[in-house]
């Protein structure tokens, strides 16, 4: 068990987490009763649930915390938002390595079927209207994502361009202060609207967005492409092949997790 513990959650992704999860106030345990689950062996079971896509019903015994242990130690974290927290500190120890790279970034979106429904889903317009949500992201140069968001498959891909710039946290850098804006933003033509391009040029953001009827998507492509292989990278987390969560916080809470294991495997230079 401790070998599957430390390849799920090796010693300095612990070390990561435990900077930004809560402290827990530790009770003993009188008259013989149980021990509380420790936080490590709980994560590892998360991580095996996003990256495996089980049920938490299915999470195997081996981890040792009981499923609902884990499904209430997961739901706790995520009303904290520790893996939002848990991204950004990868996104700083990236930055302060040099790892990202500002000068090209871009925007895309994701759709997934909500068999089960929920706040933040809709008809899906590409999926014959079937119920589902939608992963924004911008990620930098490389691939490796900056800002995250949802809503309902049914939002269009222009709406969710101003949050998720804002959305970006001051980021440390190797030298000089934190940077939370690109350089430059590369868009499909779902972005192609002038309000965007003004708002973009306000905030100092070079843009490339396509633009309809007028432009081919391919030379834009070639750089684009990065954000769509990112997309593959999130799907890794089979967790996220489909919308399994009703609660839409627990929903990004399991693309936060994904988002924040694609920047850990940059930073311990593995491939996502």
């Amino acid at each position: 068990m401790t070998n599957l513990i430390e390849r799920l959650v090796s010693d300095e992704l612990w070390v990561l987490f435990r900077r930004v999860v809560p402290p827990t106030e530790v009770v003993r345990p009188q008259g013989g009763g149980r021990r509380r689950a420790g936080d490590r062996e709980a994560l590892a079971a998360i991580v095996f649930v996003a990256t495996s896509g089980c049920t938490w019903r299915q999470l195997p015994p081996v981890f040792g915390p009981s499923w609902q242990t884990v499904y209430r130690r997961f739901a706790q974290w995520s009303r904290a938002r520790v893996w939002a927290r848990l991204h950004r500190v990868i996104l700083d120890e990236l930055g302060a390595r040099g790892e990202l790279d500002w000068s090209r970034c871009a925007i895309d979106s994701v759709s997934l079927r909500a068999g089960k429904g929920g706040p933040l889903t809709g008809p899906n317009p590409t999926d014959r209207g079937k119920l589902g949500s939608k992963i924004h992201l911008i990620t930098d140069r490389n691939g490796l994502p900056l800002s995250l968001g949802i809503s309902g498959a049914n939002m269009h891909d222009s709406q969710g361009l101003e949050p998720l710039v804002r959305g970006i946290p001051p980021i440390r850098s190797s030298r000089g202060p934190r940077r939370r804006r690109p350089a430059k933003l590369h868009a499909d033509k779902g972005h192609d609207y002038d309000h965007l391009r003004r708002w973009l040029r306000e905030r100092g953001i070079r843009h490339r967005i396509a633009r309809k009827g007028v432009e081919s998507s391919q030379r834009l492509g070639r750089h684009r492409w990065v954000v769509e292989r990112t997309v593959s990278w999130l799907a890794g987390c089979r967790r996220l092949h489909r919308r399994y969560e009703r609660k839409d916080e627990h929903f990004l809470a399991f693309v936060g997790i994904a988002a924040a294991l694609i920047g850990y495997r940059r930073l311990t230079r593995e491939n996502p």
